[in-house]
């Protein structure tokens, strides 16, 4: 990996992770004025050993391991539980047998190395329907699923005859909760349509690894008792094709937590029980009149949040959330449930927040928040959107001078990384980003970025799906709800300036390690104070470093030294380099 340090003088860059040791680099150091001004932290060498063969799908946050823990209402063993300090693991989680690096996009989007996810269940389980199918060393992926037997890509024909907002760039972000294999995802990245696919770990191996593994962005996640890691007014539509969620259960809780994060004017598809009851009730092991007393429910409930039926054909169902605040007026009156959620409810509050029985309100002031009055994409990458002016010191001027800064870090980094811009990158994480800068200045590349905002920093998130981006809130002291060796490419901007107050830097890099794929590659802009304790940690999980002048910096960088087997590093003045985390 690209292990990148980059100090705001200069940078680091360590280039693909790993596994063999590279020899020492004699450093020359001209320090800087601002690094005289303190020393930089030290630590001591260190080495970590690999986990043991079966924690090579290990996520620490949803650990199998650990369900009998928690309890099963709800299905709340499924959500995050993190493992307490003491039982965390320093150790570097091992590639399965025979892993290969991944199919490159768009041809990993109908297929991948059968190595590199190795579950047998959901291919013998679902090969009938089409998700999957095993052929020779690789799992073909056909676009089927349950409810679209003659593919994915019919049935978002049939959902834009539907939803014509589908088609002139109305829609941009998406969410597909119990995504499956993250068909319905990939076929909408053709069409313009960013969508995050959602899925537990569950009894079905890895949906969630099977997306990413195919370029394909994804995350691990469940509506139980807590709130989604969104901000409120996310996304422009939500999916489920037969999710299995209980929409009317619980006081509607789940469809609730819809509500919230769909923005006004969003749109709500659903296909699956009970939409289409009279044709489709037999092969549901229930009768009709169950299924129509379900049907009536729903609509029911989905009336009391001010949604509409939009449209309907054959087995899909589509709801409209009002635009109109006049809506929510009658949630005023008393005995009306579900009622207004009150002002101690934030409405953008999603990490670790517990899921309640009230409709969140959208905020009056946002004039221009709805569907039909944000711009359409690609314009509304690049317009300041309202509701910046909730961020302390945002606005347009702000906006602009951070895309042309990220424009002018992009060109930099592609030529401190000639992969950055080509097939060799796909999943990148941008792991504390501020208006998904990154993303925006690299939109017309085969790349798609999760922005990442501290769940401890200003939340900007809102702006970063108002501009047509996806990302999601986390806190780095805790591992990421994804996969081992789902992203190629990690970038941080001063996350251990920001963050080494609360989390320990070592258990970071650890779970950098983690989700980054052998020959991947991270960007770590950080103050000079922390480089040196960074690189001996990036030594010690076996990657290679070397630092680099940032953008800012003129400084002529001689071409590096070559070390054994084709990692290599060299130092410079305040800058360093780049090195290799191979098989």
């Amino acid at each position: 990996m690209l292990c990148g340090f980059s100090f705001y003088l200069g940078g680091i860059f360590c280039s693909e992770k790993t596994r063999f040791e590279t020899n020492d680099v004699k450093q020359i150091a001209v320090p800087s004025a601002k690094e005289s001004m303190a020393a930089p932290l030290q630590i001591k060498a260190v080495s970590f050993p690999e986990c043991s063969p079966d924690y090579q799908d290990y996520t620490p946050c949803t650990d199998p391991r650990r369900w009998r823990k928690y309890g099963l209402h709800r299905l709340t063993f499924m959500e995050r539980h993190c493992p307490p300090i003491f039982e965390r693991k320093e150790c570097l989680v091992p590639p399965p047998d025979g892993y290969k690096s991944p199919i490159k996009w768009p041809n990993s989007r109908d297929k991948c190395w059968y190595r590199n996810v190795p579950y047998d269940w959901i291919n013998k389980q679902k090969s009938n329907q089409h998700w999957l199918r095993k052929e020779g060393d690789k799992f073909l992926f056909p676009g089927g699923g349950t409810m679209f037997p003659n593919g994915v890509s019919a049935y978002v024909d049939l959902m834009q005859d539907l939803i014509p907002e589908m088609k002139d760039g109305t829609i941009r972000t998406a969410i597909d909760t119990g995504c499956g294999v993250a068909s319905w995802g990939g076929d909408l990245l053709d069409r313009g349509i960013l969508t995050v696919s959602l899925a537990p770990r569950d009894n079905h191996e890895a949906q969630v690894q099977f997306a990413l593994e195919r370029g394909i962005p994804a995350i691990l996640g469940i509506i139980s008792t807590q709130r989604l890691p969104f901000p409120s007014k996310s996304f422009d539509m939500a999916h489920c094709s037969r999710c299995l969620i209980p929409w009317t259960e619980f006081g509607g809780i789940y469809l609730l937590e819809i509500h919230r994060i769909l923005r006004p004017g969003g749109f709500w598809v659903l296909s699956g029980p009970p939409v289409n009851y009279e044709h489709r009730w037999r092969g549901w092991n229930t009768t009709i009149e169950e299924q129509k007393t379900d049907y009536e429910k729903l609509q029911t409930l989905l009336t009391s949040l001010c949604f509409k039926l939009y449209n309907k054909k054959d087995d899909i169902a589509v709801w409209q959330k009002l635009s109109d605040n006049s809506c929510y007026d009658k949630l005023s009156e008393p005995d009306t449930y579900p009622g207004k959620c009150d002002d101690s409810l934030e409405p953008d509050s999603a990490w670790y927040t517990p899921l309640r029985s009230c409709v969140v309100v959208p905020n009056p002031k946002h004039k221009r928040s709805s569907l039909d009055t944000i711009p359409k994409w690609p314009e509304r990458l690049h317009v300041a959107p309202e509701r910046i002016s909730d961020v302390h010191g945002g606005s347009a001027s702000a906006l602009k001078h951070d895309d042309g800064k990220w424009k002018k870090r992009l060109q930099h980094y592609k030529k401190l990384l000639p992969a950055l811009g080509t097939d060799k990158i796909r999943n990148v994480m941008d792991m504390n980003t501020v208006y998904g800068g990154l993303a925006a200045a690299s939109i017309d590349d085969p790349l798609w970025v999760m922005n990442v905002v501290s769940s401890y920093a200003t939340n900007t998130l809102p702006v970063v799906y108002d501009r047509g981006l996806i990302g999601t809130f986390h806190d780095w002291c805790e591992a990421f709800s994804t996969y081992p060796r789902t992203y190629d490419l990690l970038h941080l901007d001063g996350l251990f300036t920001a963050e080494s107050h609360r989390c320990e830097m070592k258990y970071v890099l650890l779970e950098m390690d983690r989700i980054l794929r052998p020959n991947g590659y991270a960007i770590i802009r950080e103050s000079s104070y922390f480089v040196d304790a960074v690189a001996t940690i990036a030594k010690g999980m076996r990657w290679g470093c070397r630092k680099e002048d940032t953008e800012y910096e003129t400084l002529d960088i001689p071409s590096p030294p070559v070390l054994g087997d084709g990692g290599y590093a060299a130092w410079l003045s305040g800058c360093a380099g780049i090195g290799t985390k191979e098989l």
